[in-house]
């Protein structure tokens, strides 16, 4: 039983590294698809609480942001030339901006989501390391 649980360990652990590598490796890969999927979700976005439209929702009223790389995204959308900006780019509750620009958050989420991603880095390797260590023991 022992010898079970000691390779059970060191499969855990094996595991857990070789996330860790490809989480490094393919850091640019994950950056991309983040944009990619981002692009698509204000492509399909339609106020209706579809999860992708409820996700930008989320991600726009939490960090103060709109679009991708700021306002003007929108402006490539069906939503924006049915109804304008969505209510989750306002600066300020309870606004409806429509069209005009100066209600609106300027600066894009995928800046934020990534800076946010890139500063909690070393709480999530600080964690697995962590882990990895207390595996060891």
């Amino acid at each position: 039983m022992l010898k079970l649980y000691a390779m059970f360990l060191t499969l855990i652990f094996l595991v857990e590294l070789v996330a860790a590598i490809v989480g490094f490796v393919f850091r640019h890969e994950i950056k991309d698809s983040f944009k990619n999927n981002y692009e698509k979700a204000l492509k399909q976005y339609n106020a209706t609480g579809d999860y992708r439209s409820n996700a930008v929702d989320k991600i726009q009223n939490t960090l103060h942001c709109c679009g991708v790389t700021d306002y003007r995204d929108w402006k490539d959308t069906n939503y924006y030339s049915e109804k304008g900006f969505p209510k989750s780019c306002c600066k300020l509750e309870g606004c409806s901006p429509e069209r005009d620009a100066d209600k609106v958050n300027s600066e894009g989420c995928f800046i934020k989501v990534m800076t946010i991603i890139e500063s909690e880095m070393g709480v999530v390797a600080g964690i697995s390391f962590g882990v990895a260590c207390f595996q060891g023991i």
